[in-house]
């Protein structure tokens, strides 16, 4: 046992590893796996003892059992023996505690380094401080020295400023010199031009090249112009002969005048020479700012544009460039092209119910071209241009119309010209529009100018010069003021509204043709205040066919617009000897028709709008009254005026009439109250807000409108007014065709008593008619009224109508009939809310009736002043319908009548 415990000892001490500082200062050391590693490494071979018993059985049989039992307590006992693992673990502990020591005098020595670096580190520090303070305060004193001078006690070291002034004073001489020498070539040059009359220098440096070189000569070229003119020899002529007018001797002023004379000579011949070699000069510089436009050198063509700008401001190089543009060239043939477009669409523009096809294709096509090109262009315009914006509105104003042009150079006047391009163009299709109508020419004016101010709107959001930028404010102020001077010739003063006016006559003329020749036949001496009124209308409507067939004979008026007004007018043609009277007219043509009216305003909507986008703000509120009062004219006098005129005739004729009233006529005014509930609606919504900014105008056209709506609808009431008088005139002529004996019929007629009258059904039937007509007239509150007015009249004449007769008590029933006939026709009627429903309705009438049919004790009951709402008074009503009872005379009917 002992023997086993040393070889354990032994193999443990073997197998014991050796450990470094290094093992430690891996980064892979884990403590477990040291301590997994040692336990291992002790208990190994102790560990093989115990897992294999089966290696030490024991031989025979019958001694196993006790083999195995001390097997097993022995290997009970040397499962688990601690002294390896102690041995190791103290082993390695001596180790670690040897590692300690050695790693604990490491630290010491490094711990003693790093004082020492530290400690060299801060001297090291100081002195660095010491010299960067050393180096500020060198470079304080070189700074000091340098700003101050020997004048501000600075001493010789404050030299910078003198230094900087010594750089400004060389950089005057330089300019000096520079100027003298300059001021040298002048005078060599005048010398050579006015004595030789040559300009050699400036021609040889001229031929030198060079766009600087070109720009010298322009300018020295300039001032010895500038030298001519102000030696002016024939200033000087006139002085030197002032001054020759006071010498005596004559031939002293002899010799002075052939002096002048040959003094005015040359200064001519000089300023000849330097005009000629400007003009050479400009022409060299325009032909090679013409090359390098060709090779698409831009910098070439901004250096020759810098030299030519000292010619008249760079017109000529401004108007070579715009003039020799291909998009003037290419463009030419388009601009001249015929109009465009088919008949159908030219004759849709035209036509007012049409709507207009729109731009005529050439000049849409024109504009298409012109944004691309202003576009594509302006981009060139800027870099071939150091004043670029002067030359995008140079053509900018060549593209929309042709500019003036003042003759600057020989070279600026061999420019080719050509024609402005929109403008023309846009000349050419209103013309085209105009020989078709003159509604024609105004949409025409204004799809163009849509057109055309699109253009502009996307020249400005593109940007142009400035793009992707906005456009600036001077090119945007150019693009408007192109647009505006654009269309002036047709917008000046009030030739547009005159347009409008003219074109809105002739279709009003011709829509409304026929309806006043119907009308001017009525002839009617005016009487009243409304027939004086209507013979106004008559007198428009003359006029205004009279002007319309004048017009049509005339020969300004195309064949193209004759048969359109011819064709909105339902007429052929009536011009040559043809007279007004041989039109074919029918009744249907004198009536008014809402879809004429709804034409109408429609027409003028068109106008308004159109006048909204073409003329300015400030002319709109005059514009809308001029419109308005044509409006009133040709629909609230001509139109609807008339045909009322011709209702009040008609209504009036019927209160004299000794048949029934013909009240047919009644449907046809629903139409004029319409038409009416129209104008009046477009004149609030459409027109008077138009004219807010202007109080005056706005002022007047209420006062107008109102007044001619005030007229209109007056005549629409007396109308209904007239048509009143005739119905309450018609019921009482039947009620007093009422037979006596239809109340007191005889005993063998008393089944048909029982039926209404005769008067009764004529009375129903009339009014069924009226109240069946007054529905197709009227509507609402209107209808009622109507309707409550003539159940009152009606109520009071058969009251009236009833104490006239004698009644029997077989009459009664028939007056019971009669009243309960008329009863419910009212009642039929729209009458609620009326003043006639207030009142009680038909209820007095049927209470008058059961007078005629009840006894004398219900009747003594019914006439007692407190069953009546009325009192005495109603009482009294009521006893003289009493009276008219047959039975009147009776005890019973007396008795009730003394108890009153």
């Amino acid at each position: 046992m002992a023997d086993r415990e040393s070889r354990l000892s032994v193999v443990s001490r073997s197998t014991q590893p050796a450990y470094t500082l290094d093992t430690f200062a891996s980064k892979d050391f884990i403590v477990k796996d040291l301590i997994e590693e040692l336990s291992e490494s002790a208990i190994p071979q102790a560990a093989r003892r115990s897992q294999n018993p089966q290696q030490q059985q024991l031989p025979g049989g019958a001694g196993a059992g006790a083999g195995a039992a001390a097997l097993t307590s022995a290997a009970a006992k040397d499962a688990f023996d601690p002294k390896p693992l102690i041995r190791a673990f103290e082993t390695t502990l001596s180790r670690l505690g040897s590692l300690s020591e050695d790693l604990t005098e490491q630290e010491t020595e490094l711990s003693a380094s790093v004082r020492r670096a530290e400690a060299q580190h801060n001297q090291n520090v100081t002195s660095l401080s010491k010299k960067l303070e050393q180096a500020i305060e060198q470079f304080n004193r070189l700074d000091s020295t340098l700003n101050s001078g020997y004048g501000d006690g600075g001493g010789p070291d404050a030299g910078g400023s003198f230094a900087l002034r010594t750089g400004e004073r060389l950089e005057e001489l330089e300019r000096q010199h520079k100027r003298a020498q300059d001021a040298k070539f002048l005078i060599m040059c005048w010398l050579e031009v006015s004595e030789k009359n040559t300009l050699g220098p400036l021609e040889d440096m001229r031929r030198s090249g060079g766009s600087e070189r070109k720009v010298r000569c322009a300018s020295i070229a300039q001032q010895l112009l500038k030298i001519s003119h102000r030696l002016d020899p024939e200033r000087v002529s006139r002085q030197v002969s002032g001054a020759g007018k006071t010498l005596k001797n004559g031939a002293a002023n002899g010799g002075s005048t052939t002096k002048n004379s040959r003094l005015s000579s040359s200064g001519n011949q000089t300023r000849e020479t330097i005009e000629r070699f400007l003009e050479s000069l400009e022409t060299d510089l325009l032909d090679q700012f013409d090359d390098h436009r060709k090779r698409q050198n831009y910098e070439g063509m901004k250096e020759c544009a810098s030299a030519l700008r000292d010619f008249h401001d760079g017109a000529s190089v401004m108007a070579s460039f715009v003039n020799q543009h291909s998009f003037f060239l290419d463009r030419s043939q388009l601009v001249t092209d015929e109009v465009a477009g088919d008949d159908e669409s030219w004759a849709r523009i035209g036509d007012p119910d049409a709507e207009p096809p729109g731009v005529e294709p050439g000049l849409q096509a024109l504009i298409d071209e012109v944004k691309l090109v202003v576009q594509d262009e302006s981009f060139d315009i800027k870099r071939a241009f150091p004043y670029y914006e002067e030359v995008l509105t140079r053509f900018l104003q060549r593209v929309f119309q042709q500019s003036v042009r003042a003759p600057l150079s020989k070279r600026l006047d061999q420019c080719i010209l050509m024609c402005h391009q929109i403008q023309q163009r846009l000349e050419m299709v209103l013309q085209k529009a105009e020989s078709i109508s003159s509604l024609a020419f105004l949409r025409t004016l204004q799809a163009s100018r849509s057109c055309i101010s699109g253009l502009v709107e996307d020249l400005k959001s593109h940007g142009l010069t400035e793009h992707p930028e906005s456009v600036s404010s001077q090119i945007s102020a150019v693009l408007d003021q192109q647009l505006d001077e654009l269309f002036v010739p047709y917008l000046v003063g009030s030739s547009y509204i005159e347009r409008e006016k003219k074109s809105l006559e002739e279709l009003y003329s011709s829509l409304l043709l026929k309806f006043t020749i119907y009308h001017s036949r009525r002839q009617k001496k005016p009487t009243t205040y409304l027939d004086r009124l209507g013979q106004r209308g008559r007198q428009l409507m003359d006029s205004a066919r009279d002007a319309y067939m004048e017009r049509l004979d005339s020969s300004e008026l195309s064949v193209s617009n004759k048969a359109m007004l011819q064709r909105i007018a339902g007429v052929k043609d009536v011009a040559g000897d043809k007279s007004k009277t041989e039109i074919e007219i029918t009744e249907q043509d004198g009536e008014l028709h809402l879809p004429t009216a709804k034409r109408m305003l429609r027409w003028l909507a068109e106008g308004v709008g159109r006048g909204l986008e073409l003329s300015s703000a400030t002319e709109t509120p005059k514009d809308v009254q001029q419109l308005l009062n044509l409006l009133l004219t040709q629909m609230g006098e001509i139109y609807l005026n008339s045909a009322l005129e011709a209702g009040l005739e008609i209504s009036s004729a019927q209160k004299i009439s000794k048949t029934e009233p013909d009240l047919d006529f009644l449907p046809s005014l629903r139409t004029s109250i319409s038409i009416l509930h129209l104008l009046q609606t477009s004149i609030t919504t459409m027109l008077l807000p138009l004219a807010t900014s202007n109080v005056t105008v706005r002022r007047d056209i209420e006062k107008t409108s109102t007044l001619t709506l005030t007229t209109l609808e007056t005549k629409i009431s007396t109308i209904l007014h007239e048509t009143l008088d005739a119905t309450i005139a018609w019921i009482a002529k039947l009620l007093a065709q009422q037979k006596k004996t239809d109340f007191r019929p005889r005993d063998e007629d008393l089944a048909s008593a029982i039926e209404s009258t005769p008067t009764c059904a004529a009375i129903s039937s009339f009014l069924t008619k009226l109240a069946r007509l007054a529905s197709l007239t009227l509507d609402g509150a209107n209808l009622s009224n109507f309707l409550s007015e003539v159940a009152t009249a009606l109520r009071a004449l058969l009251l009236e109508h009833l104490r006239k007769f004698v009644v029997s008590l077989t009459g009664g029933l028939v007056v019971s009939s009669d009243v309960t006939k008329y009863s419910e026709l009212v009642r039929a009627w729209p009458l609620k809310d009326t003043s006639f429903e207030r009142e009680g309705g038909m209820e007095v009438l049927v209470e008058v009736a059961n007078l005629f049919v009840i006894g004398p004790e219900a009747l003594r009951e019914r006439l007692r002043p407190n069953a009546v709402e009325g009192g005495k008074a109603e009482v009294g009503e009521l006893r003289r319908f009493v009276e008219r009872r047959e039975d009147v005379g009776s005890v019973g009917v007396q008795a009730v009548l003394s108890g009153l």
